[in-house]
Formats: C-alpha cells, structure tokens, sequence
C-alpha cells in the first residue's frame, strides 16, 4: 500500500537529509527548501493548465521542464537555475531512495551551462549605488530617481515606463496600471517608497511646460515631451559607471535583477510572472474590484527596497 505523501513531513525530513548525508551547509540548505518550496507551489497551482494540479505522485520530467521553463522566462540568472535544478534533483532522488516514488522524474533533467551569455544581475547593492550616484544638483534629479525606482521596483520594460500615464496611477490601492506587449493591460503593485518619490517628482514636472498629447504622461524631458528608449538607456548606463559598475547593463538588466531577487527572497513564481507581465492578471477596470491585497503583499514582502521604506505615509493622492 503507498504512503500518503505528506508534504511537511517530506520537506522536514528531505531538510534531515541534505544536512545529514549531504553535508550541506545552512544557507545551501535553506536555498534548496525554498526552491522545493516553489516547485510544490507551482505544481499546486493549476489556474492557467488544462490538466491543473499535479498530485507530486504524477510528476514527470515534461512537467519539471514546463517549471524550469517558466523560471526562464523570468530571466532568471544562470547560476540560479543551476541550483534549482541541483535542489530538483536532490529532493526527487530523496524521494525515491526512501521509496516515497517508485522512480525519479527529474534523472534526466539537464542542467544550464554556466558559460552561456545570459543577462547581467545586479545585486541590491549595486542598485542602491545607481541611485545614490544621481546628481542632486541637476534639474532632472528627482525624476531620475523616482524613475530608477519604478523601473527596478516594479521590474517594467523600458516601454512601458516611457508610456506610463499619470492616470494608471492608483496610490490608494499601491498600483500601476501598465501597457505591455500587445497593448495588454495588467496591474503592478508598487512601494510606499515609489510612491513617495513620484509625488515630489510631480511638483517638478508641474513646472514644465508639457507638449500637446503628453499631458498624462509621467515621466517627461526637460523640454515637456516623453522620453525616448534611447535616453533611457543613457541614463541607466550613465549612473552604472558613476556607480563603478563595470559590467555591461541596460534598463533590461534591472528588470531581471527585479525577477532575481524577488525570486531569492522567496516570492511566489506566479506572483512574478504576473508582475512581469507574461501572463495578464486581467484589465484595470476589473482588477480594481478584486481583492488584490495578497498578489501586492506577496511582491512587497520579497522586494528588497521595500524593507529600506522611510515609514512615511503613502500618498493618497498625485
């Protein structure tokens, strides 16, 4: 007769087992906890597959390469997907040994070669350092920031930050309402922090004189009008090498370095996904009826910026 698998038990004891008979250290084994963590999570949530949820008993290996691809998707660093894969491997090849499985699904699951060119990661420190190395004396500082701030912090792609609107703003709720690929609408939620910083960048954008047709557009040039891909771009690499950052990065590179970090810290994969937008949660007018509540709370925990927040008030309004 098989044994009920007993999720918590399993994870205790697979704990006792990479300490015990692995020799693991403390923090690995706390990295592959949080992976296994995320795979079960994963395969508990059955919302966008036809067949939805996987008992554990029925993995194979198509549906820890359909997990992995998602985790791709993210563009999750290549170092990060390997130990996953090793966390994978170890759980199923514990499961087995001990006969909780009759045989191990992820035997041939191939690991990333780490030589392969995959998109830089920065690490927290190093964003705080872009941000820090913005010129206070220059008109543009303040937008800059508040800029730096919704690109990292809510890991947009640079398209959509340029065509951020003013009314997509929900300060109430803690979300933006962004435009992605294909013009689909989702919603993103955003720090107290951010928001902080957008409403002082609003007193300085109420200064300038605003070219037709870019009245609801939040982040503006000198000149009144939106930023281009380029500028962007310029900026971001500009504050890298103020920084000393001497990799080569982009805008895109603080979007994985979103994805990364959250994913670290031990944010829900579906949470991310959404937030990046590979899957539309639903349009601002339907979404604002939901309770969101938890999708936001899930992000905030998790993102490291949020833990830095000042304590102000959020704005209630822009």
């Amino acid at each position: 007769m098989e044994r009920e698998l007993d999720i918590d038990r399993l994870l205790k004891n697979f704990g006792s087992y990479i300490r015990l008979e692995r020799g693991l250290s403390a923090n690995t084994r706390e990295a592959y906890l949080r992976d296994i963590r995320r795979l079960l999570l994963w395969l508990a949530d059955g919302s966008d597959r036809p067949e939805g949820r996987i008992p554990l008993r029925e993995v194979t290996l198509e549906h820890l390469r359909l997990f992995l691809g998602d985790l791709n998707d993210l563009g999750i660093a290549v170092r990060t997907r390997a130990r996953i894969i090793a966390s994978i491997r170890s759980f199923f090849s514990y499961l087995e040994e001990d006969r909780y499985l009759p045989t191990d699904p992820s035997a041939l699951l191939e690991s990333p070669r780490v030589g392969l060119h995959l998109p830089e990661v920065l690490t927290l420190e190093e964003v705080d350092a872009m941000i820090e190395s913005i010129d206070q004396t220059k008109a543009e500082y303040q937008r800059d920031r508040a800029m730096m701030e919704v690109l990292y912090g809510c890991g947009l792609r640079v398209s959509e930050l340029i065509t951020l609107e003013i009314s997509g703003i929900y300060p109430r709720q803690g979300f933006l309402s962004v435009t992605g690929k294909g013009d689909k609408q989702r919603i993103v939620p955003i720090s107290d922090s951010a928001l902080e910083e957008i409403e002082i960048w609003m007193y300085d954008r109420s200064r300038l004189k605003i070219k037709p047709g870019d009245e609801n557009i939040l982040f503006l040039n000198r000149r009144g009008g939106r930023l281009t891909r380029q500028r962007v771009f310029q900026i971001v690499c500009g504050l890298a090498e103020e920084a000393g950052i001497k990799r080569t990065i982009s805008p895109h590179t603080l979007r994985h370095s979103f994805a990364t970090h959250l994913l670290e810290g031990g944010a829900n994969l579906r949470a991310i996904q959404q937030m990046l937008g590979h899957e539309s949660i639903a349009t601002t007018q339907i979404y604002l009826h939901l309770d969101s509540s938890a999708l936001r709370a899930d992000i905030l925990a998790y993102h490291p910026r949020n833990r830095k927040t000042s304590g102000h008030n959020r704005p209630e309004d822009l």
